[in-house]
């Protein structure tokens, strides 16, 4: 199985990504997947300059000449891709969106009506072969009315992908909070298991991953320094 990690944390600690490679710990424990990731911020990706060169060529590449083309590659044969990524202001961070801008040389100008009524491109490539995870932390201590426009927008995008927010990553690089980081690393790596047998993950896991590691309360004081 082909598994592509795009990882759109701007830093090297990330808490996000720590979740996602707990995840790919459970997912791939003997290395028998081809597990591909890649650090955006590593990448060269100019924006999207919506001039649909790569609507008029139709081969699949954008005609920028940066480092997308080489995800797309990537992209088009992967069996999953996992986007790991910080909420910024409610979304992605600008370079991770970049790259989903640019994946627009992956489907044709032509429109097609879905059954559902909604309009989209004609694919270039079977997406729906492609099973899509998100992994997303933010510094919140709650998931209400933080991680909302994200899911509306990974459901537009990728089909209603499995989708793991988590509050309170900050903690996961506090040692103070090893207590209750590393019990939410575990459940990450049981979760990657889980996903490797099923390709998707249960409600139950999602809603554990998914659970605030202190109570919110808590997490106001210790952020705002009133611990």
């Amino acid at each position: 199985m082909k598994i592509l990690v795009l990882s759109g944390s701007p830093k090297v600690e990330s808490d996000t990504f720590r979740m996602t490679e707990a995840f790919l710990r459970g997912l791939n424990p003997c290395g028998t997947h081809d597990v591909h990731v890649i650090h955006v911020r590593e990448k060269h990706i100019a924006p999207c300059r919506g001039c649909f060169g790569c609507w008029q060529r139709g081969d699949g590449h954008c005609v920028i000449g940066d480092d997308q083309n080489g995800i797309l590659d990537l992209y088009r044969s992967a069996d999953v891709i996992l986007w790991s990524f910080p909420l910024y202001c409610y979304g992605m961070p600008a370079p991770l969106k970049a790259v989903l801008d640019r994946t627009i040389p992956l489907v044709r100008m032509r429109m097609v009506q879905q059954p559902d009524g909604t309009v989209r491109h004609e694919p270039l490539v079977d997406f729906s072969r492609i099973h899509t995870l998100v992994i997303c932390g933010c510094g919140f201590p709650h998931w209400e009315g933080n991680f909302d426009s994200l899911r509306q927008m990974c459901s537009a995008c990728f089909g209603h992908p499995d989708m793991v927010c988590v509050p309170e990553t900050p903690l996961m690089h506090v040692p103070e909070a090893a207590v209750v980081a590393e019990p939410l690393l575990r459940r990450f790596e049981e979760a990657g298991a889980e996903y490797a047998q099923r390709l998707t993950l249960s409600p139950e896991t999602v809603a554990a991953l998914e659970r605030p590691m202190i109570p919110g309360e808590m997490y106001i004081r210790h952020v705002n320094g009133d611990a």
